[in-house]
């Protein structure tokens, strides 16, 4: 006869939900479908449904629970109090023999399978109404970790179904409109994986904030999983593009970020709770958790899942210390982005903003303003004022109620796959978390704006700030021959665009990258020696975990540009060399050493004079090592590298000889190398720049500055410097003839399409092939083109 208490994981398949839950469910579809190939998944059982049901009804408990609920919805008696007697009045009760019996020797199985007595295991919870599509019910019910002999399985599998009425499981059913008595727990009972000795974390197949669904986003942290999950640690990001994985020479990982793990769980001694945290030695907080063989095996793994499942997908998984192996431990469609509608994009802008407060992985894209109320235990929780700005430690599903009456939310603690993240996602809120210290810096009453609009690194300022949104019209955006590409700059925001439907990067600025992800003069980076003790003390601290401060450049700017290349990717992408001026350059750590003081820095020592300097020519070859990764490595072989501020041909040559020399030859490996046209040489000169290029970007603002000998910062000259002046027009005219005649490309980069409809027109009717916008501008500049095309 099949036994109806307990069925194994490997008998299981999704569409068991209705008797083993969803979680459980998906465990036997994961073992069944894909262990095969080759992801691994520990073994285990699960209770099923209708041996809760028969716990309940053999103690009686029906009558009780009925009772208890109908107290609560009549108002006569408070949610703790009617949660909190269910779930004692469960606790109590005593198992029937058979489904007793039924466990114990499943139990007996798996610790033979195992070659142990007493195994360790996993003991979840999986309700019969949870992991959804459209409900994930992330942490309603209980999960018991180190569970070792057969009376305190018993005992956990009895406090796993008296967690079917926690608080925020009865307020979660509600607000989800599932009837109490039509959900059921099953329980599920796994070999634990001993990554108490290594590592563990979760994983989604897409990204979280952004919803582009070609990233697959890895959270990992020292020891076992659950202080990840609830928060309570600040863990490493990763970040892969999809696509590029099928091809196993290449290493599409685009973002490593180091967080500080402070913590891990481990196993506790004998006659203790289960698990216990543990301080982090400083080796293991400065090191990553995974490698990027376990980083990419992962991220393939999630792809794999992703596609059986036909959905987005957030898994667990684990490391066990003693054997080395990776598994997943559980695996759940992704509930969040899901459900979001692709007919709109809201687009938030700070106009003023004050002081920055804290700053933490941001959560959701909005900004909202109001003002903060602290709350340090849930059993602060009656203080809170709806509205408020939540700020705390970290949360865990205790909170929900709370959360749902925040305008935001800020915690010290966690990643962008912990439990505040998550039910922030879910209930549309904006959230930072991970600040490290929001709740000793912020104070209750405190008037402050928390941004999440920014990129992936979210910011809590003084005040009350000024900010617009809009809303961009997906649906409404007409095809036009002319190609219409995006201005970016900024790898953390570049995913929040992906829904846009550019023709590609036209303008990615490779300074601003610098500057923002690796702060530090390249050549300061190589001549460490010749900037102060304070300096290099501060250039350690930034580079520390790296063999020198050229592989930190060339990881972290690689990196960063993959960000941005990954998100129009296999579209083109036109990655513009460093243009700093020397007073900008001066302003990174250790700057000042290595560069001049000039009058008039904008027409000084910049672009393409640098790059063949003995002043910067080490710099450029970081520079030049960094695109080469991006390209033959990472595999973004989109990228096409474009030359700013070329004055000759002469200089062409020494800048191509340069690159060439650092394993960037034009034309090797489907190289294209562009040149900016910026100065009024490059337009009259056009017929020999193009010989030498592959396509032409005219930088209006400094091809009008140059041309009429306007500063295009004086305010005194600012009613005379106009990008539509006649001689400007000339020379746009002439650089887009002269290309076409050598079959050479040539775009525009710049804001005056989208601000003058007729620049638009006139740039349609030279036959310009694309023309590059800011993102907010898009939409706009393709209806202006649209509308000079239907002219022409």
């Amino acid at each position: 006869m099949k036994n109806e208490h307990v069925i194994w994981f490997e008998t299981l398949k999704r569409s068991d939900l209705a008797r083993v839950g969803g979680k459980n469910a998906s465990l036997g579809e994961l073992i069944g479908a894909l262990q095969p190939k080759g992801i691994n998944v520990p073994p285990g059982f699960a209770t099923t449904a209708a041996a809760y049901r028969r716990f309940i009804e053999h103690n009686g408990l029906g009558p009780v629970i009925e009772s208890r609920l109908a107290e609560l919805s009549s108002g006569q008696a408070a949610l703790a109090e009617s949660g909190g007697a269910i779930r004692t009045a469960i606790r109590k009760g005593e198992w029937p023999d058979e489904i007793e019996a039924a466990i114990r020797a499943a139990y007996r199985k798996l610790a033979e399978l195992a070659g142990d007595k007493a195994p360790s295991v996993a003991v979840r919870s999986s309700a019969t109404a949870e992991d959804l599509p459209d409900a994930s019910f992330a942490g309603q019910q209980e999960t018991f970790l180190n569970i070792e002999g057969e009376d305190d399985l018993m005992n956990a599998c009895r406090r796993c179904y008296a967690s079917l009425f926690t608080d925020r499981a009865i307020s979660y059913r509600e607000a989800k409109g599932f009837a109490h008595e039509d959900v059921a727990l099953s329980v599920g009972v796994q070999r634990m994986v001993r990554s108490d000795r290594a590592g563990a974390g979760v994983m989604f197949s897409i990204d979280t904030e952004s919803g582009f669904e070609h990233s697959v986003l890895i959270n990992a942290a020292w020891g076992l999983g659950e202080n990840v999950v609830q928060g309570a640690v600040d863990p490493d990001e990763y970040q892969v593009f999809k696509p590029l994985l099928e091809n196993e020479a290449l290493s599409p990982i685009v973002a490593k970020k180091r967080g500080a793990k402070t913590v891990k769980m481990i196993y506790a001694e004998r006659g203790e709770t289960p698990t216990r945290n543990v301080s982090t030695s400083k080796e293991e907080q400065a090191a990553f958790v995974l490698s990027d063989e376990e980083i990419l095996t992962l991220a393939r793994w999630a792809v794999a899942i992703e596609r059986h499942y036909e959905c987005a997908m957030d898994m667990e998984w684990a490391k066990d210390g003693p054997g080395g192996n990776l598994f997943i431990v559980q695996a759940r469609p992704e509930t969040v982005q899901a459900q979001l509608k692709n007919g709109g994009l809201e687009s938030y802008r700070l106009r003023s903003r004050g002081e920055t407060l804290v700053r933490g992985a941001a959560i959701g894209e909005a900004v909202v303003t109001g003002r903060v109320g602290i709350i340090e235990s849930a059993s602060e929780i009656s203080n809170f004022e709806p509205g408020s700005v939540l700020v705390t430690g970290t949360t865990d599903p205790d909170w929900v109620p709370i959360m749902k009456q925040a305008a935001a939310i800020v915690t010290d603690h966690g990643g962008r796959t912990s439990h505040a993240a998550i039910v922030s996602r879910e209930l549309g809120l904006p959230a930072i978390v991970g600040t490290g210290d929001a709740t000793r810096l912020l104070y209750d009453g405190q008037d402050v704006t928390v941004s999440c609009a920014e990129g992936d690194e979210g910011f809590v300022y003084q005040g009350i700030a000024d900010f617009e949104v809009e809303t961009l019209d997906l649906g409404d955006i007409p095809e036009t021959r002319t190609k219409v590409m995006l201005n970016l700059a900024n790898p953390a925001a570049a995913y929040r665009w992906w829904r846009l439907p550019a023709d590609g990067v036209g303008l990615v600025r490779m300074e601003f990258v610098i500057n923002n992800e690796i702060k530090v003069h390249p050549m300061a980076l190589v001549h460490p020696q010749r900037v102060d003790a304070e300096t290099r003390a501060r250039i350690g601290d930034l580079t520390h975990g790296y063999a020198d401060g050229g592989e930190y450049f060339v990881d972290r700017l690689s990196r960063g540009l993959a960000r941005i290349a990954a998100v129009q990717h296999p579209k083109p992408v036109i990655v513009r060399m460093s243009d700093f001026k020397t007073n900008e350059y001066a302003g990174l750590v250790g700057g000042a050493e290595f560069e001049p003081r000039e009058e008039n820095p904008m027409i000084g020592f910049r672009g393409a004079s640098r790059y063949y300097s003995e002043a910067y020519r080490e710099g450029f070859a970081l520079e030049c090592r960094a695109i080469r990764r991006l390209r033959e490595e990472i595999g973004l072989s989109n990228v096409i590298v474009m030359i700013p501020f070329c004055r000759s041909t002469r200089e062409a040559d020494r800048v191509l000889e340069e690159m060439a020399r650092n394993g960037l030859e034009r034309g090797e490996n489907g190289l294209e190398v562009y040149v900016m046209c910026e100065i009024p040489s490059n337009a009259v000169l056009a017929a020999p720049f193009a010989e030498r290029f592959d396509g032409f970007s005219i930088g209006s603002n400094d091809l009008t500055q140059l041309t009429l000998g306007i500063d295009r910062d004086s305010e005194l000259l600012a009613d005379q410097f106009d990008e539509q002046d006649e001689a400007v027009k000339w020379m746009i005219r002439h650089v887009i003839e002269e290309a076409h005649r050598h079959g050479t490309k040539v775009g525009l980069c710049g804001q005056a399409p989208s601000d003058h409809p007729e620049f638009a027109r006139f740039l349609v009717e030279c036959g310009i092939d694309s023309i590059s916008v800011s993102p907010d501008s898009f939409i706009e500049v393709k209806r202006h083109i649209s509308a000079a095309e239907s002219a022409n």
